[in-house]
């Protein structure tokens, strides 16, 4: 597949949109001819009807302008109608991939924040199809120009060559600008995603900032990024003002030589009066395509920036490989070997299949390492070791089929505007059984979010709204727990999945994972990733972590007997 990059990203949307371009582009151009005539035919009306008082010509030219002013009202009317049905559908087709690239199931490798991928997602996108909206107008712009020429040629060569060799000449000393402003207005783009990527950090984290005390420097750090988008926005608007104003000016002063000289030609009788109107009235009418051939090197340079951000989204690669291992049925183990990733030191850990098992790390730097290696944010080349599960590497497998197999349920979890019912049952992957009522009320019962939706009156189709703020932070977190349950992964890795909630509710919890997914005749693998004394109670066995090793392990009595560590790391 070839390199994608901004040119290919324009060139892509001229080719899946070529019928309505095609079409447009010549409605706009039949436009063009018909409004460049109007002149000419009210030249010919006063030589031939009014310098002679012929009444019938003076109909019929009239009838002819008439004619005119309709056939171009009609050319622009159904060109516009097919041009933006063009731009909007490419606006969408730019959306879709590129949302469809970040959010891809092998994820994606980009240094992008989410708030500049969703400036990429939604402004560049648009931006970049706006190209399909100036290429007919350069097409209708060019035909007036050459059909002025033409006519002027026709009435005086002179008249005619200064249109002929003065439009290019100065296409071409303002085309030597367009790098310069392409790079700026990038640069531009670049700072804006950056300012919108602070604040959307900056609003999921209000309240916790506010709790710590941190929310007045992060204030002030989205104010310096802020600044800069500012700084960066007027330096770009002023080269595209000065750039419009250099451009003006060059494209009236044409326009006025050519008027001039046609008063010196009509002076002298070298034209006649019609003629001389015909020249005035295209001299007036050459202002407008002319201004706008002079700001193409703006309008593409703008595309051009905002395709190219976009090509560098869609050119990302997946971060994991997409390999075709095939794992075995369940039940699945998990093994964890050599694994060197941040605070981790070749760290070993091996799960039998339908075991439940705890992790105590007593630096939270050694839990949330072996959570992101788990959770299969990174790719393979970004760690050194192997997580396999059934025995099967899972950077070699086919990724969904290793996600469905392996599910990790992080601390900081996401609910998502809709109801209860949208959040707990999603999708309808093998084993996710979304119409079965009964795994349904097992799962709010084991996570405890049963609680959560008696106390709402409607129940499982209460709103959610967005972030989960309607809900507290105990009830989002019973939330995403009954969510990861409901699908029903051979193995299931939680991060400590009861932080926010009372001991009661815990020991509740604790009681409803240990029976549903271990209890009799049930067949899953649990990682409890915790310090929490409740749920370690609960389990077979506990692995130490420390210093990115495994230090020791045990039942959860045993190391509260002999380990003072572990007592220190998980009875405060």
């Amino acid at each position: 597949m070839p390199e994608m990059t901004g040119s290919r990203v324009l060139l892509t949307g001229i080719s899946r949109n070529r019928r309505w371009l095609t079409l447009g582009s010549a409605m706009y151009g039949g436009h063009q001819i018909c409004e460049a005539l109007v002149p000419v035919v009210i030249g010919v009306i006063i030589d031939r009807a009014v310098a002679t008082g012929d009444v019938a010509q003076l109909v019929v030219w009239v009838a002819v302008l008439a004619v005119l002013f309709l056939v171009l009202s009609l050319m622009w009317r159904f060109g516009a109608r097919l041009l933006t049905y063009a731009e909007a559908g490419e606006g969408a087709n730019l959306r879709i991939e590129v949302a469809g690239t970040i959010l891809r199931p092998r994820g994606v490798r980009t240094d992008l924040r989410s708030g500049e991928l969703l400036t990429i997602s939604s402004s560049d996108a648009d931006n970049a199809s706006y190209f399909l909206d100036y290429i007919p107008r350069i097409v209708a712009s060019l035909t007036a120009v050459t059909v002025c020429a033409v006519t002027l040629l026709l009435i005086d060569v002179p008249l005619g060559l200064g249109v002929v060799l003065g439009t290019p000449l100065v296409l071409v000393v303002l085309q030597l600008s367009e790098p310069l402003i392409t790079r700026r207005i990038q640069h531009q783009q670049e700072t804006a995603g950056r300012a919108a990527a602070v604040a959307t950090d900056l609003v999921a984290g209000l309240r916790p900032l506010r709790g710590i005390g941190a929310h007045e420097p992060a204030s002030r750090r989205y104010r310096e990024v802020s600044r800069r988008s500012l700084r960066a926005t007027l330096r770009a608007a002023r080269t595209q003002r000065g750039f419009e104003g250099i451009s003006a000016t060059l494209s009236n002063l044409l326009a006025a030589g050519i008027a001039i000289a046609a008063g010196w030609l009509a002076l002298d009788g070298a034209i006649t009066i019609g003629q001389f109107v015909t020249v005035i009235g295209l001299a007036q009418f050459l202002v407008e395509p002319l201004a706008q051939l002079t700001v193409v090197p703006s309008w593409i340079a703008e595309a051009r920036a905002s395709a190219n951000r976009v090509a560098m989204v869609l050119s990302a690669p997946p971060l994991v490989p997409d390999d075709t291992a095939e794992l075995p049925a369940p039940p699945h183990g998990l093994d964890v070997t050599g694994l060197h990733y941040g605070s981790l030191q070749g760290l070993e850990l091996s799960v039998a299949p339908g075991e439940l098992v705890g992790v105590v790390a007593p630096r939270a730097a050694d839990a949330e390492a072996l959570v992101t290696v788990l959770a299969g944010q990174l790719a393979p080349e970004d760690y050194r070791g192997t997580v396999a599960v059934a025995g099967v590497d899972v950077a070699v497998a086919g990724h969904r089929a290793a996600r469905a197999a392996l599910l990790v349920e992080p601390h900081t979890t996401d609910v998502f505007t809709g109801t209860l019912r949208s959040n707990i049952v999603v999708g309808d992957d093998e084993g996710s059984r979304p119409d079965d009522p009964d795994l349904l009320d097992a799962v709010l019962r084991a996570s405890a979010a049963d609680d959560v939706v008696e106390v709402h009156a409607d129940g499982l189709d209460t709103p959610v709204s967005e972030r989960g703020a309607s809900l507290s932070g105990g009830q989002r977190q019973r939330v995403a727990l009954a969510r990861a349950l409901h699908t029903r992964p051979p193995v299931l890795v939680l991060h400590d999945p009861t932080t926010a909630v009372d001991p009661v509710t815990e020991q509740t919890i604790a009681r409803g994972l240990r029976a549903l997914r271990h209890g009799p005749g049930r067949r899953g693998t649990t990682l409890l990733v915790t310090s929490s004394p409740i749920l370690l109670a609960t389990v077979d066995r506990v692995v130490v972590v420390d210093d990115g090793v495994v230090r020791t392990s045990g039942t959860h009595d045993e190391l509260v007997d002999r380990d003072d560590d572990y007592r220190r790391a998980v009875l405060r």
